[in-house]
């Protein structure tokens, strides 16, 4: 009982970094100026998800969710990513604090109708996990400069697109709090352990 008890301690405890490179701007407190760091953000965006609806940052007010970058016919590491990103459905789904974000790089192939076809092959119901497309400039553009990821089209690549297998933790001021291997069954856990450090952050 003590040691289960001092792993929950060390789990309630844990602090999550935010990640990226903060602007250091000055601010006058009390007639003191000090310096304060400025996290980046993730800047607003608009998908359409497996069912059709426009997917904004809206969306994810007040949640925590995960991001990551994949393509339908992707014949790498999307299955496995895939697979363990059910792990994290099923341990979340139905909590309306969490969200899933997929976005796919190959919208020219994943349309709407592809999207929720392979939802509703993994099994998918609700709106917990969402699949978007769109521009394809935009979702290369908010994936590299804002979520830190590879993913790009290149033809050297197997399917012809490059990206990364990154499974991309944010917290409800859209901060990058986590990155995690998503072909790493370790790691997942991890992030599933981190979600949960997050959540209680959130609450308080």
């Amino acid at each position: 009982m003590l040691l289960l008890s001092c792993l929950s301690c060390t789990l309630n405890s844990k602090e999550l970094p935010i990640l990226g490179e903060p602007e250091i701007v000055q601010k006058v407190v009390d007639g003191k100026t000090t310096e304060v760091k400025i996290y980046p953000t993730i800047p607003d965006f608009a998908f359409r998800s497996q069912y059709g609806d426009t997917i904004t940052a809206q969306n994810f007010k007040d949640k925590i969710y995960v991001a990551d970058f994949f393509f339908v016919t992707c014949p790498t590491i999307c299955p496995v990513m895939k697979k363990n990103m059910l792990k994290v459905y099923d341990e979340f789904k139905g909590n309306p604090d969490v969200g899933i974000l997929s976005h796919s790089i190959d919208p020219a192939h994943d349309t709407v109708e592809v999207l929720k076809k392979y939802a509703d092959d993994l099994g998918i119901k609700g709106r917990t996990w969402l699949f978007v497309t769109g521009s394809r400039e935009k979702i290369y553009d908010i994936g590299e400069k804002h979520y830190l990821v590879t993913a790009h089209a290149d033809d050297k690549e197997p399917g012809g697109y490059i990206h990364s297998g990154a499974f991309v933790l944010i917290d409800k001021q859209k901060h990058i709090r986590g990155m995690y291997d998503g072909t790493n069954e370790k790691e997942v856990r991890e992030l599933i352990d981190d979600m949960k450090v997050l959540l209680k952050e959130k609450a308080q």
